[in-house]
């Protein structure tokens, strides 16, 4: 899936630039080692901290799950202990680059009973993946506490994962949510290339 939502996103881009893709560096180094592109078209990373300049972002109550407010990029740009300060909130993001990894948003909230930073995604994977995607997951995670939960939903045919960002590779407790973010997005990236290299 990975593959095919790649040569889409590239084949599109060249519609508008003929020999030239902007990307970010996931998806470049993707392409790279799947030589998915021919030697006459540059690649052109994109500064990271862009990626979800466009993305819709609410703020959420967790007991109601109703809107507290619509936000905007600028709103990441704080720090992440902004939830632990805000208990009672998550934080619900969609973005274009999101259907690239098949996802559908990312949920994120401080977790009432580990005091977590708690991940929730709906994933776009074939259930015949269970075994793979919870090897990756158990040895992509680290530490003694770290924990997943992974569900089929039979009825969207997606994956219902949560996860606690503490326990991803890079993860610091200074680091902005638009920080964090982008270390879900290359968490879920990298798992889902994993998956399918391995099937």
């Amino acid at each position: 899936m990975l593959h095919k939502r790649m040569k889409q996103y590239i084949s599109s881009e060249l519609m508008s630039e003929k020999h030239k893709v902007e990307i970010y560096q996931e998806e470049k180094e993707f392409i790279k080692k799947y030589d998915l592109i021919s030697n006459d078209i540059t690649l052109i990373e994109k500064d990271p901290t862009t990626r979800f300049l466009d993305a819709y972002i609410e703020r959420c109550n967790k007991e109601t799950e109703e809107t507290i407010a619509k936000e905007s990029f600028v709103f990441l740009e704080q720090p992440i202990d902004y939830l632990q300060k805000h208990k009672n909130e998550f934080l619900y993001l969609e973005s274009n680059w999101l259907e690239l990894i098949g996802v559908d948003a990312i949920s994120l909230e401080v977790s009432d009973v580990f005091g977590t930073y708690d991940v929730m995604v709906g994933l776009q994977l074939q259930k015949k993946h269970e075994i793979s995607l919870k090897e990756n997951l158990s040895k992509e995670l680290h530490g003694d506490e770290a924990r997943f939960e992974l569900i089929f939903n039979q009825k969207d045919g997606m994956w219902d994962l949560n996860f606690a960002l503490n326990y991803v590779q890079g993860f610091n407790e200074e680091m902005s949510l638009e920080e964090a973010y982008r270390l879900i997005y290359r968490f879920i990236f990298k798992l889902v290339e994993r998956v399918e290299e391995g099937s």
